[in-house]
């Protein structure tokens, strides 16, 4: 859910020594793997109830420290994509003059990290309401890989090497500074203005066992992906001015109903 790149591209291309060059490619490597470590472990925590956490602890103790996973992801997350978090975390982390410059790919990794660390401890409670059997699993089954693939989709449209961190370490392979993002506003941007949060939310409910775990993760995260917006935006109408205001008044928040109503009616 990364939201623009750091840099403004003038430097020109061999301005990064070989060794930082190398870096960035290392650097990028291990944002790749933990993205990918934390996706798969995500997918099948929501997807088997979260009973797949490797956490044994129980009663109250398991209770706050599922309590301490769930909230961390949220706030670190809208905390790192603040001003003062770019500047004075993610810009300082790596050391030396690639830190701006690897900004994304180290928000990506502290990203996935906080994601992997959630389904790997999380101490399940061990009761399942409800678990699909035949045909209701693979409906289930369906659903949960449709919402997958729109996540996948509105990655792409916000920008997929933003979003994965592929931006800051591609660029500074290539000896240059991450350019400037475009405010997206095609594919699913065109229905709703932060899709992105809207298919992460439908990951949370569409997994097909049913367990309190299942369904703690699913309010608290979908809460944040409701409201958590609502301070990106805010960004964004700072930093992209007329063109955001005018695209917010456009096109609806989070639910596509206005776009879809403006659709249907016919032309007059």
């Amino acid at each position: 859910m990364n939201e623009r790149s750091v840099g403004d591209g003038t430097r020109r291309p061999g301005a990064y020594l070989v060794g930082q060059r190398v870096f960035g490619v290392l650097y990028g490597t291990i944002c790749h793997a933990t993205f990918a470590v934390a996706i798969s472990a995500m997918m099948y925590g929501l997807y088997s109830g979260m009973s797949s956490g490797l956490g044994r602890l129980q009663g109250t103790s398991a209770l706050f420290v599922n309590a301490a996973l769930l909230l961390q992801f949220p706030l670190l997350h809208s905390l790192l994509l603040t001003e003062r978090g770019r500047r004075h975390v993610l810009s300082r982390l790596v050391p030396g003059r690639l830190g701006p410059s690897l900004a994304t790919t180290t928000f990506a990794t502290i990203s996935s990290l906080q994601i992997l660390s959630v389904f790997a401890l999380w101490s399940f409670s061990d009761v399942v309401w409800w678990q699909p059997r035949g045909l209701n699993l693979v409906l289930w089954g369906l659903a949960f890989c449709a919402s997958w693939i729109l996540l996948l989709k509105a990655m792409w449209d916000a920008g997929l090497a933003v979003q994965t961190g592929f931006h800051g370490w591609a660029a500074v392979a290539r000896g240059t500074d991450p350019a400037k993002v475009r405010l997206s506003r095609s594919g699913t941007f065109r229905y709703v203005r932060q899709p992105v949060y809207v298919a992460f939310a439908l990951t949370l409910w569409t997994g097909p066992v049913w367990t309190p775990d299942h369904l703690a993760i699913a309010v608290m995260w979908t809460a944040y992906c409701v409201f958590g917006p609502l301070l990106k935006e805010r960004r964004y109408l700072q930093f992209y001015g007329e063109a955001f205001r005018e695209y917010r008044n456009t096109v609806p928040y989070w639910l596509p109903l206005g776009t879809l109503v403006r659709r249907m009616s016919p032309v007059r």
